[in-house]
């Protein structure tokens, strides 16, 4: 249950009277997610009900908000389906709960697919999605810098590796090498925008086989495009032995660039980028996995992911490169 900051109704109804939504009459903590609380909220104003999400973030502090709070709007003024704060009536959305920032965000109809159910209708689908997604925010008026991002990987590899044995050692630093090359070559030439940063699907809803909504977009930086479209790849074309599912993953590539062409360098360090995605996600899961950090929140331990699921997409992107 990623519920980590309890919230009575009450509580809600005291943040509610900013707003003209109405009371609450129901309060639900979502199941799944791993960095923040969120909860299903009910509203009854004049006979009508109404859903929304309540998210409290518990990793950001207040001041780190202002980002994503803009970003979502922007995107969705854009038509890009994402979370974004309702403003209450003195045009506020970003607000403070039981200590945590917080918000209230409009709630999607549509529905999650499981992985082993992706199909590549639904790939082809994100891809166009993610594609309108990086162009919605080519002109977005701030900047982040990833908190997982390159000098991330190359600290945290550093510290993580005497805690690996000798083949994950040496797989490990060498895929932060080959990154670093990489940018040292063609980091001049990539496009670089918003991207998602955590595209994984159970961060998409659908109706049928089309987006609904894209979930999540508090890892949201200004980054290599094609490094977004990478993650999405080895999360949603990927069979459980790591392989990736060629029709899968062309639906998803060609969707993507019907609406957003690949440029000629893109083509060049894609099978990389590939590589570099899953080595990102391996590295995050295998610290708190082995205890190196406390993966404890207020309310609930974090759920820990199993780093072999992204040690064997990194190594069957070694074995098999793709291209664009």
């Amino acid at each position: 249950m990623a519920v980590y900051t309890p919230v009575s109704e009450a509580e809600l109804n005291k943040l509610l009277a900013d707003y003209d939504l109405g009371r609450c009459i129901d309060l639900k903590g979502i199941d799944g997610g791993i960095e923040n609380t969120n909860y299903f909220v009910t509203l009854e104003s004049d006979g009508e009900q109404t859903q929304y999400v309540l998210t409290l973030f518990e990793e950001f502090s207040y001041e780190e908000m202002p980002f994503f709070v803009e970003l979502g709007k922007w995107l969705a003024e854009r038509g890009v389906p994402v979370p974004y704060a309702i403003e209450d009536r003195n045009g506020i959305g970003l607000k403070q709960l039981n200590g945590r920032p917080a918000f209230l965000q409009p709630r999607f109809q549509g529905g999650h697919v499981d992985q082993q159910d992706l199909t590549p209708a639904h790939c082809a689908s994100i891809g166009t999605a993610l594609a309108k997604l990086h162009l919605a925010g080519k002109d977005f008026f701030l900047t982040r810098q990833a908190h997982r991002g390159v000098f991330w990987w190359r600290r945290e590899s550093a510290n993580i590796v005497a805690r690996l044995d000798k083949e994950d050692a040496e797989l490990l630093t060498e895929e932060v090498r080959l990154f670093d090359e990489l940018r040292e070559q063609h980091g001049e030439e990539m496009p670089m925008g918003i991207i998602h940063g955590d595209l994984f699907h159970d961060n998409a809803l659908f109706i049928g086989d089309n987006v609904d909504a894209i979930l999540d977009i508090y890892n949201a930086a200004t980054a290599y495009l094609l490094f977004d479209l990478a993650i999405v790849a080895n999360d949603w074309c990927v069979n459980p032995d790591g392989s990736i599912d060629a029709a899968r993953e062309r639906a998803l590539l060609d969707a993507y660039a019907a609406v957003r062409p690949f440029e000629a360098v893109e083509k060049q360090v894609w099978p990389q980028l590939c590589r570099t995605a899953a080595m990102r996600f391996w590295l995050s899961r295998l610290i708190p996995w082995l205890g190196i950090s406390q993966a404890s929140r207020q309310g609930g331990e974090m759920k820990l992911k199993d780093p072999d699921e992204l040690k064997r997409i990194l190594l069957g992107r070694i074995k098999q490169p793709s291209s664009l």
